[in-house]
């Protein structure tokens, strides 16, 4: 049982009756999931679905989304996640670089117009013609070909150096591994209730997925609203019980732990957990920490249960993998002396979808292991400890970690200097935590408004990539090596783009009365801005779903009123956020 369907198939059969996915609309058992994924199975095979073909899958968090992947494994393929929350044009680059063979939508996600075979998943006649194939597992005589454990199960995106991203080709053999470390670690089982947090684009929602379902466990799926850390996760916490959640060090910063996963199972990853982070979220429950790159089968070690006081380290080897910390002659670094991490097993993917150079450069021969054997270069720093404990120590390169999310700099960096008046790009970060976000500095040739370069990179960008404010300046500052000085560019504030001719900040006059005043000064606050007017909007002025949560806190204290996350974000101004607010304190 060394695929995903053989190991789900042989978790419902052993838990038929106990739930399997909850979410906002109902609940489907073991049974009726695997029956319905069967079903979709057959459909998918009918289309020229099998071992090795890419099935891409855009539907809003539900029920719904996990039976298509399901049933994409099922038949024998391999999913590409798509976020329909991305900018189109990265999702019709990601669609026009897999070359997936068919795409699944719900009715809630629009036409990509990629001349794509597409099903509908929730249309009407779709759902009946389903409804009619045979719900029983789908044998290895009915897929087109085998189904081994060498064949993709998913393909995922990163953010690239070079500017383009790159698609991680994951097969089945490491999660049998992985099922196995998950079981021995966190324990999950019948009764126990897992949070489908991370998005559907990260390797971390498979984690999810995996933990609940070939466990005995409920998949909660809740609306990506309701996940926002801060007030909507811990309340979602509550309302679904939640006993095992794994989130990333910026969740669990912005978030109560009191009365949550009381009893229960924390892991963070993604990200440095903090001995602040192990304070609050040690106590009353057990807390892991884990680490791994998209490169591996969503991980690679993990730690704990972490305890306050102690060091923080990213742990020991799952099962079946083996995490060397090597130095730059591929030699054993001594305990307590840095070196880079190359992990080697099981979990280790393909590589780059379609690209072999790139591939070759980071999966390098495992001159450890068995002939042919190989192992992944990680470009991150570490050491081991006395007890074979494994401590992060950074990265090599320029990518970086924001809010739980992996960037490479040098993509952002790329997406501005496409602007036709940018000459020179260059992004950093500032801020930790919550507070991290990018700072986008540029030197142009022609006059252009900084908020032109925001939208420029926001069309082909994530959020979670798009500067929160480009700084157009005169000149980069330097080393005595005549390379930028990034320490010394801009950071939150006025920029060059911000200020007057005798050098002094631009003040921005608010131009607002009552509640609009109220909510320009809360706004100031938060993002650590000079000034905020009516006119400006929220995300525009750099703030994230983060902020966007403080923000809804701040507006229940002062005002003594609930406003939905969702309010927030989609106000066009904080003038329009200021109607909100009246209207709802008028009612």
């Amino acid at each position: 049982m060394n695929t995903v369907p053989a190991l789900f198939e042989s978790a419902a059969a052993r838990w038929g009756g106990e739930p399997a996915l909850i979410d906002e609309h109902g609940t489907f058992g073991y049974a009726e999931l695997n029956t319905r994924a069967n079903r979709l199975a057959r459909r998918l095979i009918a289309h020229g679905v099998g071992p090795d073909s890419l099935v891409a899958a855009a539907a809003p968090k539900s029920n719904e989304l996990i039976v298509a992947v399901m049933a994409v494994l099922k038949a024998g393929g391999a999913y590409l996640p798509l976020d329909p929350a991305y900018p189109a044009d990265r999702l019709s680059f990601i669609l026009s670089d897999a070359r997936p063979a068919l795409l699944l939508r719900s009715s809630q996600v629009a036409p990509f117009g990629a001349g794509l075979p597409e099903l509908v998943l929730d249309e009407t006649e779709f759902r009946a013609s389903c409804a009619r194939l045979p719900g029983h597992d789908v044998a290895q005589h009915e897929r087109l070909a085998e189904l081994r454990p060498d064949h993709l199960m998913y393909v995922i995106y990163t953010s690239g150096s070079t500017g383009t991203p790159k698609g991680v080709a994951v097969p089945h053999e490491g999660v049998r591994d992985m099922a196995a470390t998950q079981a021995a670690v966190l324990g999950a089982g019948p009764g126990d209730r897992v949070l489908q947090w991370a998005s559907i684009c990260f390797d971390a929602a498979f984690w999810d997925v995996t933990l609940a379902l070939l466990s005995g466990a409920a998949l909660v799926m809740a609306p990506a609203e309701d996940l926002l850390p801060g007030l909507p996760l811990r309340d979602t916490l509550r309302t679904y019980g939640i006993t095992h959640a794994v989130l990333p060090p910026v969740a669990l910063s912005e978030t109560d732990a009191d009365g949550v996963l009381a009893g229960g199972t924390v892991m963070s990853t993604g990200d440095s957990c903090t001995p602040t982070l192990v304070r609050k979220w040690s106590r009353g429950r057990r807390m892991f920490n884990g680490y791994g790159p998209t490169e591996v089968t969503v991980g690679a070690t993990v730690g704990g249960p972490v305890r306050e006081g102690g060091d923080v380290g990213i742990g020991t080897p799952w099962i079946g993998n083996e995490v060397r910390v090597l130095d730059e002659r591929l030699r054993p670094a001594p305990p307590g002396a840095e070196g880079e991490l190359y992990i080697a097993g099981s979990g280790l993917a393909r590589g780059y979808l379609r690209r072999f150079p790139a591939t070759a450069a980071v999966f390098v021969a495992d001159p450890f292991g068995p002939p042919g054997s190989r192992m992944y270069r990680t470009g991150d720093r570490g050491r081991s400890g006395p007890g074979g404990e494994l401590h992060f120590a950074g990265r090599v390169d320029g990518q970086v970690k924001l809010r739980g999310f992996r960037v490479e700099l040098g993509e952002i960096e790329t997406r501005l200097a496409s602007h036709p008046a940018v000459d020179v790009a260059v992004a950093v970060v500032r801020g930790e935590l919550a507070d991290a976000h990018v700072v986008g500095c540029v030197t142009v040739s022609t006059p252009v408004d900084p908020g032109e370069l925001r939208a420029h990179v926001a069309r082909s960008l994530p959020a979670h990539m798009v500067p929160s404010r480009v700084a157009v300046l005169d000149r980069f500052p330097t080393l005595a090596n005549g390379k930028i000085d990034r320490a010394a560019l801009p950071g939150p504030g006025p920029g060059a783009d911000e200020r007057q001719e005798d050098g002094s900040p631009v003040r921005k006059a608010v131009e607002a009365d009552g509640s609009a005043a109220v909510l320009c000064a809360i706004v100031q606050d938060i993002l650590g801005i000079p000034e905020a007017r009516v006119t400006d909007n929220f995300s525009g002025l750099g703030g994230h779903s983060v902020q966007a949560t403080r923000l809804t806190v701040r507006i229940r204290e002062r005002f003594a009123i609930a406003l939905p996350i969702r309010t927030v974000l989609e106000a066009a101004t904080i003038g329009e956020l200021a109607a909100a607010v009246e209207s709802r304190l008028e009612g």
